[in-house]
């Protein structure tokens, strides 16, 4: 059995984890702050650390890379209520083997600490300790937000966060308008070439030709019209990132070529015999079943394995309703931004409606009908009239994953179901839960009131 030490300033989580793992036969030591941890850690360093990131003094990210420094085969698990993306990175490339949500799912805590404790010395990526490796997300002009607060997005920014300390070529798998083209930019934007450009290709858009000149680039005749020699964007983004958005519509030519690349980092301009080299980092994403199209023969086996060494799988938003409050206000943001307007959120009306729509366009459909909605809006509230009527008369049952079968609940019941999840999800924390609801404290203490609800 091991030694696991169990760090929060939170007396409930610590005694039940210390609980929970008692019983299984590990001894247990705890500690309420990083001062206290890192005083068990040197006096006799346990076989796991778990840790909060949030602790009055000293965080968890600090912990982490004191003790990365000083004992280097310690793991460290660590826990938090704060589920963004940013986070999610400082703290898998600051050395953690995993970092678990709150609300803890004992599940899937017992299988981080499993692989904490498979952990094998010097297995230790480069850059341990004081590395500067442990990158923040950098916002520029062509980046956005991810925003997401569902299990299947933090699943996301987990692989974000591993995926980014490689260079590894990246699939992402994944329905119209999920955000592929963002993780891909936040894959960029966490790795050491950051400071290298980040370009996209739509393998869709253009003919043949034109495709394999924007990405390879072609000499002076190759083609009419090509009066002179032009750089493709695999020789411009130089040690960045190239997407390649929709890559299942490559043609058969052109999967031969991007092969070619992956396998000997090599291609040629068009219209030329000179043979180049390319650092560049590939990511691909596509919307397609990309095994149906193997089987089918439209699509290269090989080819399909060389993309697919690493797979991140965007979730459809209806997958994710909880992440539809947060994804509105952040959406409004940039809208008033670029309309000029001042609309300060939704009506709960209009809340319900989103709330029971299933997005088939995903998170750009629900862009769409915001930015719609903010132009009829005449108020500072989207209100239901606003909204498009096929989002405001939907009357299916939701996809939510809890649904017994043939039932069919009220809005206000999605409404109690919705705020009950949240407040579970962020452990009651009513600050960060009016922050995911878009709704003020007073109001989120009067629906607590009204619905009549308790913590677990």
């Amino acid at each position: 059995m091991a030694r696991i030490l169990i760090t929060d300033d939170d007396d409930a989580i610590r005694r039940s984890l210390e609980l929970h793992y008692r019983a299984k036969g590990h001894e247990i030591v705890t500690a309420a702050n990083a001062s206290e941890a890192l005083d068990v850690v040197d006096a006799d360093p346990p076989n796991v650390v778990i840790s909060d990131i949030r602790m009055p003094g000293e965080d968890g990210l600090s912990l982490l890379k004191r003790i990365r420094g000083s004992h280097p085969d310690v793991p460290v698990i660590i826990m938090t209520a704060y589920h963004d993306l940013e986070t999610t990175v400082s703290a898998m490339q600051g050395g953690a083997v995993d970092y678990v949500p709150k609300p803890i799912n004992v599940a899937e805590m017992d299988t981080a600490l499993e692989q904490a404790l498979n952990h094998q010395d010097g297995c230790a990526s480069e850059g341990d300790g004081d590395s500067d490796n442990t990158l923040i997300l950098k916002p520029d002009e062509g980046s956005t937000v991810i925003v997401g607060h569902s299990p299947a997005m933090q699943n996301v920014f987990k692989q974000i966060a591993l995926v980014s300390q490689s260079r590894a070529t990246v699939l992402i798998e994944g329905e119209s308008g999920t955000g592929k083209e963002l993780v891909a930019r936040a894959i960029h934007q966490a790795s050491a070439n950051c400071s290298s450009p980040f370009m996209a290709v739509n393998c869709a858009a253009l003919v043949e030709n034109l495709l394999e000149s924007e990405m390879f680039g072609h000499v002076r005749g190759a083609f009419t019209g090509a009066v002179s020699t032009h750089k493709g964007k695999i020789e411009m983004v130089g040690s960045g990132t190239l997407f390649l958005d929709e890559v299942a519509e490559l043609s058969p030519a052109m999967q031969g070529k991007l092969l070619r690349v992956l396998e000997g980092r090599e291609y040629s301009p068009v219209g030329s015999t000179e043979t180049k080299r390319s650092d560049a980092r590939l990511i691909a994403a596509t919307n397609a079943d990309l095994t149906e199209r193997v089987a089918e023969g439209r699509f290269r086996e090989d080819l399909y394995y060389r993309l697919k060494v690493m797979l991140i799988r965007t979730p459809p938003l209806r997958a994710r309703r909880i992440c539809v409050p947060p994804l509105t206000n952040h959406l409004l943001l940039r809208i008033n931004r670029d309309l000029q307007r001042r609309i300060r959120g939704v009506t709960s009306d209009a809340m319900d409606c989103l709330l029971a729509y299933p997005w088939p366009g995903n998170v750009r459909e629900l862009e769409n009908v915001l930015m719609k909605s903010a132009v009829l809006e005449r108020g500072a509230m989207i209100s239901a009239p606003s909204l498009p009527e096929d989002i405001r008369e939907f009357s299916g049952p939701p996809d939510l994953a809890d649904e017994e079968e043939g039932e069919i609940p009220s809005l206000k019941e999605i409404e109690r179901r919705h705020i009950l999840h949240v407040l579970n999800h962020t452990d009651w924390h009513k600050g960060q839960a009016c922050e995911i609801l878009g709704i003020s404290r007073p109001k989120l203490q009067r629906h607590i009131q009204e619905f009549g609800l308790t913590p677990d």
